[in-house]
């Protein structure tokens, strides 16, 4: 494996959240030659660093690190370039060795936040292999106000607007292609998941395995490397991909009318040259729901799982904590923690 280029091994899974790359790493993971671990997260720190972009709050000065960080680099004899070369090598170490202890020859990423530092990941690994994701918007995002936010889509909004990140930064990529990339539809890879699996093992080169489709029977081959922060619900529950999803996204919003007007709002502030390469046009998206006709009073309530509750729980606990009793009370205790364990 050390004679093998980063292009040979290493794979990047690009897509949003609740974008059915979970339910992909899972297929993918169940391929012999595929080690799909869960998300390592390596990129957005290391983007962050400060030579090319600085997070805006942390236990350091950020501007004087990414001024200090950049004068530094300008002393080396190769500049950026040798910026990137080292933390190259580091990933490319950190990723051989988790990959060593599988067996596997290939090495799946599938962080979705990647797709939020996508120039930097193109500059430290272009010779890795690109698969992209994209799933129905609307879709994607009723999934995530369901999944992560109970049903609250005000909530789910003001905690992270989602497509308005994820679809700009990701129809971009696909435009532009700074790489060789497989881009991946879940609508067609969940309604005829052969084919499209076929078209991703050949991108990558590796053959195809009928056993990738009925991911649930033959990933208890696969090493077990934990549990990750994917789909922690539906995925779980499957064994092989299905349609069931593909429709929810238009009954959600009919039976929840403020997520509906929501979308209405949230489509209009995308563009429609990026909705056209996620294959939801503009145009027909905004004839659609106008279309729908709210039926609800509010959201339906998911099935009551544990994950549920916990993720409920959160829900109502975040609630106005910056201004409510319960969030004084959090922070007096956070500081008598700090004070503890200092």
């Amino acid at each position: 494996m050390p004679s093998e280029s980063p292009r040979d091994r290493l794979v990047f899974l690009i897509g949003a959240p609740r974008s059915g790359s979970t339910l992909l790493a899972r297929m993918l993971g169940s391929h012999p030659a595929i080690f799909a671990p869960p998300e390592p997260h390596l990129m957005p720190p290391l983007a962050h660093l400060g030579f090319h972009e600085r997070v805006d709050q942390a236990p350091y000065d950020p501007v004087i690190t990414q001024q200090a960080l950049r004068s530094f680099v300008a002393l080396l004899p190769g500049g950026e370039s040798d910026w990137l070369a080292a933390l190259r090598r580091a990933t490319d170490h950190l990723y051989e060795q988790a990959l060593a202890g599988s067996g596997r020859r290939l090495f799946l990423d599938k962080t979705p936040a990647y797709a939020l530092v996508l120039d930097f990941l193109v500059k430290l690994h272009p010779d890795a292999r690109y698969l992209v994701l994209t799933r129905h918007p609307l879709a994607v995002w009723s999934s995530y106000v369901e999944s992560f936010f109970d049903g609250d889509a005000a909530a789910a909004h003001a905690r992270n607007p989602l497509l308005e990140r994820y679809v700009p930064a990701i129809a971009r990529f696909l435009r532009e292609r700074p790489v060789p990339l497989h881009h991946v539809r879940y609508e067609a890879l969940v309604a005829e998941p052969e084919p499209a699996l076929r078209a991703i093992c050949a991108h990558l080169g590796v053959g195809f395995e009928p056993g990738m489709i009925e991911y649930g029977r033959t990933e208890e081959a696969a090493p077990r490397a934990g549990r990750g922060t994917g789909d922690p619900v539906t995925v779980n529950r499957e064994s092989r991909p299905t349609t069931r999803s593909v429709g929810k996204w238009a009954e959600a919003l009919v039976a929840d009318p403020a997520l509906l007007a929501q979308c209405r709002a949230i489509v209009e502030r995308l563009s429609d040259e990026d909705l056209a390469v996620w294959e939801a046009p503009g145009p027909e998206l905004r004839k659609r729901l106008a279309e729908l006709t709210p039926a609800g009073a509010g959201p339906s309530r998911s099935q009551l799982t544990r994950y549920a509750l916990e993720r409920r729980l959160l829900v109502r606990l975040r609630r106005n904590i910056h201004t409510n009793a319960f969030g004084r009370l959090v922070r007096r205790v956070r500081t008598l923690c700090d004070v503890l364990l200092r």
